[in-house]
């Protein structure tokens, strides 16, 4: 009996460490590790992850419960990526249940099918053969039947709304007489944009792409230092070409969801392959597809933010962490991690190369370099006719800002606007204002449910709290000493856009921060207006800091730069300084000259 006994260890999501032992259905087949299963815990059922299979265990038999239903015959996550998750879960010091639940999408969690495909309907032969002029009684007809005949390759249900809103009965319609039928496609396609040619690399770009492919087949992680606008991402372009002539897939990782739609129309430029975009801003559906496509290798290129670098990807021949010292890889809840280090890692245990680009390298990827644990390579220059911009401090002791800008800071944008360029402000706090103060008796707004202090939005009329996300009604009267003389004071972008309508009446302005581009496609959208010339003055956050190429741009304006210096971590410093270098790189990027201005105080 002892033999046949089949007992198996499940990570179930729960905040327990290790997993759980239960005995197998009697009468089916073994289950893999991978495979998902549904399991009693506690009075609930749960979606849990067999991790592997045994004939003991450390509790009694008549204790251990038994699996309720197998969801997948085969593996949702493959060997290789399972034994990343363990080491994730022990080197992190976290329940490994949890860790292999952050790696699956939320409708793989709740137990749905793991299948993304998508239904396309086409002419059937009996259905081709059907001449358009005899349904003249049937218009609806006609009209769909005419719009299949023009893609001999199918149309699916988004398509077949753009021919008609009663599309849905008109094909029930034609199905009924045998016209149609429905096939399954995978539910990413490659894109259809203009494919451009790779431009001349320079000197010190093809070095670094030997180097990395020189590399190619084991593992060897390379730190890319080049400085802003010296193309590293032509470098990263080069090295994936190859990786995908040998038939193998990469993972390409930024640090924001605002840096993925500029990529993603780099990537479509360049490569006519399906690229699996993954990120927090997709639906559920979205990032399922993106994921299956990845695990099956129908999609030769993986792009994401921290949480892609635990997707399942068939063959991964390269992984590339764009802008390696970004604080957003690592995961400040739940499961804390840094996908960077995640990241290299894998590309360890995977034996494959790992390339970490960046203009302001970490410490740490400096002082690895400088070990020899990472292959150092060097891009010193701007590609093409580019300089690197003039910077100059402009000392706010002596000059008298006007609602956080300053006068030569006013006069270098209205040159600008006269010269039809573009100026970029960079101001590292939403809001209206960071602190709601009483005048007479000094007391700050605190939030209610942690030690932070309040952040004034003006249009919402809202008090919010940056740190965890609570809000409250804007006090009117202050509860110390019920004074009625409550101000905002600082700047936060939401302040500075209203001081530019007022100082440039003319100018068309793009404000870019998380409050902004809260809808879907409202990012997109407003890069898109920049990019095109639509607009004349960004104002933003750090999501405007890093990896965006505006040609146009040729004034920085850094305000408030100081306030890094009085940061609790012991970083501060140094993303001082990483920020102001990366937002100072987004000027004069092309062939006009650039300009940043630094306020400071110090």
């Amino acid at each position: 009996m002892a033999a046949s006994l089949r007992i198996y260890q499940v990570a179930v999501p729960a905040p327990l460490h290790g997993f759980f032992d239960y005995l197998a259905l009697p009468h089916t087949p073994s289950i893999l590790p991978g495979a998902r299963v549904r399991v009693p815990f506690g009075k609930r059922e749960m979606v849990g992850v067999v991790l592997g299979e045994t004939d003991k265990s450390a509790l009694a038999l008549n204790r251990l419960k038994q699996v309720l239903q197998v969801l997948d015959h085969e593996p949702v996550l493959p060997a290789n990526l399972l034994q990343l998750l363990v080491w994730i879960a022990e080197y992190y010091h976290h329940p490994i249940g949890e860790v292999v639940h952050a790696a699956l999408p939320t409708l793989l969690r709740q137990g749905r099918a793991a299948e993304a495909g998508v239904a396309v309907w086409s002419l059937t032969p009996t259905g081709c053969a059907v001449e358009a002029t005899d349904l003249s009684r049937a218009p609806a007809q006609k009209h769909l039947l005419e719009a299949l005949s023009a893609a001999p390759e199918g149309l699916d249900a988004e398509q077949l709304a753009q021919v008609s809103a009663r599309w849905s009965a008109t094909l029930k319609a034609l199905h009924t007489k045998g016209w149609v039928s429905a096939h399954t496609r995978d539910c990413l396609q490659a894109a259809k944009a203009a494919q451009s040619e790779p431009p001349e690399l320079n000197p010190a770009q093809r070095l670094a792409v030997e180097a990395i492919l020189s590399g190619l087949g084991g593992f060897r992680a390379y730190l890319l230092h080049g400085v802003t606008g010296s193309g590293k991402t032509e470098v990263y372009l080069a090295a994936i070409d190859k990786v995908l002539a040998q038939g193998r897939q990469a993972l390409i990782l930024v640090p924001e969801i605002g840096l993925t739609p500029q990529g993603i129309s780099r990537f479509q430029q360049r490569f006519r392959v399906p690229i699996a975009v993954l990120h927090s801003g997709l639906s559920d559906a979205e990032r399922l597809c993106a994921w299956l496509m990845a695990r099956d290798g129908k999609a030769p290129i993986v792009l994401g933010t921290r949480s892609a670098v635990l997707a399942p990807i068939k063959d991964l021949g390269l992984i590339v962490v764009d802008e390696e010292h970004d604080g957003s890889y690592k995961q400040q809840d739940g499961l804390r991690y840094s996908a960077r280090d995640v990241a290299v890692m894998r590309a360890s245990r995977e034996k494959i190369p790992i390339v970490l680009g960046s203009a302001t390298p970490s410490l740490e990827s400096l002082k690895n370099a400088r070990d020899g644990a990472y292959t150092l390579l060097d891009l010193p220059d701007r590609t093409g006719s580019a300089v690197m911009p003039q910077v100059r401090l402009l000392d706010m002791r002596r000059l008298k800002p006007s609602e956080g800008l300053s006068l030569p800071l006013r006069e270098a944008i209205t040159a600008r606007l006269e010269k039809g360029e573009q100026s970029l402000l960079f101001l590292n706090r939403r809001g209206f204002a960071p602190v709601w103060m009483c005048y007479d008796c000094g007391w700050l707004a605190p939030c209610r449910r942690c030690d932070a202090q309040l952040t004034l939005h003006q249009r919402r009329q809202k008090l919010i709290c940056h740190h965890c996300g609570s809000e409250q009604e804007i006090v009117k009267t202050c509860p110390t000493c019920q004074s009625a003389n409550l101000h905002p004071i600082g700047e936060g972008t939401e302040r500075v856009e209203g001081a530019l309508q007022k100082f440039f009446p003319k100018a068309r302005i793009e404000r870019i921060d998380r409050d902004s581009t809260r809808g879907k496609g409202m990012l997109e959208e407003k890069l898109r207006r920049v990019h095109d010339g639509e607009a004349d003055i960004l104002i933003g956050t750090q999501m405007l800091s890093k990896g965006h190429d505006f040609p146009n741009v040729t004034l920085v304006g850094i305000l408030n730069a100081d306030q890094g210096l009085y940061g609790v971590d012991f970083r501060s410093g140094e993303r001082l300084f990483q920020t102001i270098l990366q937002v100072s790189g987004r000027a004069g990027r092309a062939d006009k000259p650039g300009q940043v201005l630094i306020q400071t105080w110090h």
